[in-house]
């Protein structure tokens, strides 16, 4: 193994934590699903920060405004 020469740069620093966790998202949606209790679609919201994943059970012909009140309400 060779010898390393190099001088170290500085000391590690990490990055800072946010203190807001639901900044970084990503949505998908798995959709044409069979009818089960009258909801063929599944959304799924995941916050890259905290790696936490969210699977929701909803309708397909739910509403762009109506879908955020119920993330709002319910996340």
């Amino acid at each position: 193994m060779k010898n390393c020469i190099k001088t170290p740069v500085g000391k590690f620093m990490t990055n800072e934590v946010s203190k807001r966790l639901w900044i970084h998202l990503t949505v998908d949606s798995i959709t044409n699903l069979l009818l089960v209790a009258e909801k063929n679609m599944i959304l799924i919201v995941c916050n890259r920060l905290s790696k936490i994943a969210y699977l929701v059970v909803i309708t397909e012909e739910m509403s762009a405004e109506r879908l955020a009140r119920f993330f709002r309400d319910n996340m």
